[in-house]
């Protein structure tokens, strides 16, 4: 390290208490338990399980996080390699069973609720992102074979998917064909046997090869032949790095090999790679998932899974760079803060420029915790809840809070490392403090499953149509319903009511114009859709604080031991400073939603760069 640089502040702790407060007053987590499907898990169980997940995360995977960063990972052969320190934390992963602990318990699962995977997401990417990709992308394999796979083909691979002994990834993306997924050439071509052979390229295709894992297996997209063009032509196979022999075990190697992994920005340690099916001319071995041509459908199971993971990595990311610079903040010492002695520098902390920043990371991870936590719990009670109709609703309530999920959180996850660095100042921008590293791992997120563009795009096209609008309009009539609770609760909450009136106005008044012009003019709600968005999370973000408030001051006035004091005011305070200094940001957006396309279309497509 070189003299003068501050030691990489890397000391990782698992905001634990944080997330069992949002669990009770955000996800509901005891009703959540009280569902048919979870009788065999309470609160307390729950409990038990975040201490040892967070003692896990804090001693084996974060001290893995900076290894990554500065080793990265290489391909020779088709052989991926990465920090020898990763194996060994995938191999306590598996011993531990924390792959398993929400899936089906037929294959070998703990039947957690899916709020606890969320919880289990979050502290694996922020104890290391790059890490934490392959579990990340197993749990959408599982979850699409899951749903789609006929049942021999769950039984052989499902169990040692649950276990993490096998992981699994998506391979949609090809050279010509990015976000455009309907483009695709990969070629699948059937065999008497009824296997199919794979033919093509993927690429950007995440713990696509490396061996954390005894098998790898691919979900890849392709077209049969004579499938009809675009989306309508996909189907999808399963692909193992090595084929399963009857008994269950490991067979030959199949035809496909990593050509390359990716020079990327961030997450060094995360293999990204190009990869080639049948290579060698027989084409690679291929398992057709349900029926030819539905395979685009199959794989949005995984994407819409993958989405609120992502959404997650923004949150993570947050909470790492809010640790970090809150530690270096009481440390670093510079200039002499108001009514410090004089002769006597402050630390950094006491002064108000700092403690801005500080409080602004502060209130926008406790929102995006809130906001995913909360997704979640919807997509439990969608999947379990007895009644139908609270089963739709819920599923409703997800759908239109996915987009928000992934998209917000990941735009605010960038924001916040970046601020993490300007709290660190001059030493934010050196590589050997570990701030920087946070930047670059947060900026693939607002890309993956989707561009955030997209997420807007399917938010006001797809997704504020649900029920002619009803879907929207009972969240903001939910919204709006929380003022009485507000109205009662006390002086310190009058700053969070007004200016959450205001804004939720502000979103039901652009709701309403994107929904009244978007029929006649397309490009005028699609104009309007990123600012929108923002409006949207933003609010969103205002009304989950305010209940978080609520709750934590109703402890604090029943003497509940359970939290600590300092916490649950803190809650109240960054709940506070959220409505009053980043909440009216909403409003802001407002102009910027109903401006039209006009401007957008005004310059002739060389002009930009003229």
């Amino acid at each position: 390290m070189r003299r003068g640089y501050p030691a990489a502040m890397s000391n990782f702790r698992s905001p634990t208490d944080d997330i069992r407060l949002v669990l009770r007053e955000i996800s509901g987590i005891e009703g959540i338990c009280d569902l048919p499907a979870f009788e065999h898990v309470d609160p307390d169980t729950i409990d038990g399980v975040l201490d040892e997940l967070g003692r896990f995360v804090s001693e084996v995977v974060a001290p893995t996080n900076r290894i990554g960063d500065e080793q990265g990972c290489s391909v020779a052969d088709g052989v991926v390699t990465v920090p020898d320190e990763f194996k060994k934390a995938w191999d306590q992963y598996v011993a531990a069973g924390w792959g398993a602990i929400s899936q089906d318990p037929d294959y070998g699962g703990g039947g957690f609720p899916g709020a606890v995977q969320t919880v289990l997401t979050e502290l694996l990417a922020t104890a290391n992102r790059a890490w934490s990709m392959g579990p990340m992308l197993t749990l959408g394999a599982v979850d699409a074979l899951h749903a789609f796979a006929d049942e021999g083909q769950k039984e052989v691979f499902l169990p040692r998917m649950v276990s993490a002994e096998w992981s699994g990834t998506m391979n949609l993306t090809e050279p010509q064909a990015g976000s455009d997924v309907g483009a695709l050439t990969t070629k699948a071509v059937p065999r008497d046997d009824g296997t199919y052979r794979i033919f093509g390229s993927k690429i950007f295709i995440t713990f696509g090869e490396h061996e954390l894992a005894e098998n790898i297996i691919q979900l890849v997209l392709a077209r049969t032949p004579d499938s009809p063009p675009g989306t309508k032509g996909i189907s999808l196979f399963i692909v193992p790095k090595f084929l399963v022999d009857d008994d269950g075990s490991l067979g030959e190697r199949n035809d496909y090999m990593c050509l390359s992994v990716e020079h990327k920005l961030g997450l060094h340690a995360s293999p990204t790679c190009v990869m080639s099916y049948g290579e060698s001319g027989d084409g690679a071995v291929g398992y057709l998932v349900g029926e030819e041509n539905q395979g685009m459908r199959y794989m949005f199971k995984m994407m819409n899974n993958a989405r609120l993971g992502v959404g997650v990595e923004g949150l993570a990311v947050s909470e790492r760079a809010l640790q970090q610079a809150a530690a270096f903040a009481q440390e670093r010492r510079q200039g002499r803060a108001v009514g410090a002695p004089a002769g006597e520098q402050s630390p950094i902390v006491d002064h108000a420029d700092v403690r801005r920043m500080l409080l602004t990371m502060r209130a926008y991870t406790d929102a995006m915790r809130c906001l995913l936590y909360l997704n979640a719990a919807t997509v439990d009670v969608a999947r379990h809840h007895p009644d139908p109709d609270v089963c739709l609703a819920a599923s409703e309530r997800a759908e239109l809070l996915t987009p928000i999920s992934k998209a917000w959180c990941t735009d605010i996850g960038v924001e916040m490392a970046s601020l993490g660095i300007q709290v660190h100042g001059g030493y934010g921008y050196i590589e050997e403090t570990g701030a920087a590293q946070h930047l670059r791992d947060a900026r693939i997120s607002p890309i993956y499953e989707g561009t955030n563009g997209i997420q807007a795009m399917d938010l006001v096209g797809r997704k504020l149509p649900m029920r002619a609008g009803a879907v929207m309009g009972d969240l903001i009539a939910e919204i709006r319903a929380f003022d009485a609770v507000l109205a009662v609760a006390g002086d310190e909450f009058d700053s969070i009511r007004s200016n959450l009136a205001d804004s939720v106005a502000a979103l039901a008044e652009a709701t309403q114009w994107l929904m009244a012009n978007g029929l006649d003019n397309p490009n005028d709600a699609l104009a309007g859709a990123t600012p929108y968005l923002r409006m949207f999370g933003q609010v969103v973000g205002g009304w989950l604080l305010a209940r978080l408030a609520l709750g934590s001051r109703r402890r604090l006035d029943a003497g509940e031991a359970h939290f600590e004091t300092g916490m649950l005011e803190g809650k109240i305070v960054a709940a506070r400073f959220y409505a009053e200094q980043l909440l009216p940001i909403a409003r802001a957006q407002l102009g910027a939603v109903t401006a039209g396309a006009d401007d957008l279309f005004a310059l002739a497509a060389d002009g930009f760069s003229a």
